[in-house]
């Protein structure tokens, strides 16, 4: 990217009715403008171009990893590169198998059917995509009883590109069918300011290279994050009538309880529990999750990969374990530390 993040962003175009449309402005149009993912952008790109020279749908297309990282937008790009139309789904809407009929019946040809969180939907519709992924057929039951038959359909040739934040839920079956599975990592901080550097330029918001440091080093490895962040700081720095500067950072993260290195209330919170309820684990994940008075989905798959991915917390098969670096960031002493020195 050529725009330098110390130099002040405007954008002339952008004015009050531009903020309606802007989280759709936010995603990159094509794989040449989506910052990181180095490794599967190339990947995808040879999968795309493959698929073009040879003028057939692409490979069947699963994208795997913790929420926030892009896996809507690289479905967008997938139709976008290939200028085919999109059609967009989740799991949780599929929950028989004749809503998943109805929309694999009425595909066109070449279409990339996105469904999200695919390892959500009812066990009769995964069993009817295999078929359908693997021979773009599906058979349909008419009648009931004894006299119920199969009626074959055939369907137009199309490209299923499936969203998982847990891709150890989906069957086996179904995973073998994706010719491809992108592992979505999270971003280096220098791949996060860049997404910000593109973010606040679509804002109209002059900021600072150090702010705009500070904010990557607090997103979680996360774009979604960031971009949610930088509009914290745009609107503190708005209604405070200053700069979105260092200062405005600071502020606006530790107003919205986001501390130095990215811990939100629930991470403190669920590092708190195992802390001091259950003297630093092990403790079950459901234990934890009714402590917080969340989800256990949402602590395994929005709070749990942070965690361990700093070194806080690690999974055991008895539990969740705080982990020496947790006892040290919070200023604790660790007990069972206290424990082993007394026995020695």
């Amino acid at each position: 990217m050529s725009q330098d993040p110390g130099v002040e962003l405007t954008n002339p175009a952008v004015n009050g009715d531009a903020e309606l449309a802007f989280e759709g402005a936010l995603r990159p149009q094509s794989l040449e403008e989506f910052v990181g993912q180095q490794k599967v952008r190339g990947q995808l790109q040879l999968l795309l171009t493959a698929a073009a020279m040879q003028q057939r749908t692409p490979d069947h297309i699963l994208l795997a990893g913790p929420p926030g990282l892009g896996k809507t937008t690289l479905a967008m790009i997938i139709a976008y590169e290939g200028n085919r139309p999109l059609r967009m789904s989740s799991g949780p809407a599929i929950q028989h198998a004749g809503d998943l009929a109805a929309v694999l019946s009425s595909l066109v040809p070449g279409e990339v059917l996105f469904i999200d969180e695919i390892h959500r939907m009812a066990r009769s519709a995964e069993e009817m995509l295999y078929l359908a992924m693997e021979d773009f057929r599906i058979d349909i039951m008419v009648g009931k009883g004894a006299g119920a038959t199969s009626v074959p359909l055939e369907l137009a040739p199309f490209t299923l590109v499936g969203a998982t934040t847990r891709s150890g839920m989906l069957p086996n079956p179904l995973r073998d069918r994706f010719g491809f599975t992108a592992h979505l990592e999270f971003y280096a901080d220098a791949e996060l300011e860049l997404v910000l550097v593109r973010a606040a330029a679509l804002l109209g918001l002059d900021i600072e290279r150090a702010a705009i440091a500070e904010i990557a080093g607090r997103c979680r490895g996360t774009p979604r994050i960031a971009n949610r962040l930088l509009r914290r700081v745009r609107d503190y720095a708005l209604v405070h009538g200053g700069e979105a500067d260092l200062t405005a950072v600071h502020a606006a993260l530790e107003l919205y309880d986001v501390d130095e290195i990215g811990l939100d209330r629930l991470d403190r919170e669920v590092m708190n529990i195992v802390l001091t309820r259950f003297a630093g684990g092990p403790v079950g994940l459901n234990t934890l999750a009714v402590s917080v008075g969340e989800e256990p989905e949402t602590i395994e798959s929005v709070v749990e990969p942070f965690l361990v991915r700093i070194g806080f917390l690690t999974r055991t098969p008895r539990g969740r374990v705080a982990t020496p670096a947790a006892w040290r960031h919070f200023g604790l002493n660790n007990p069972q530390a206290a424990l082993t020195l007394d026995v020695l």
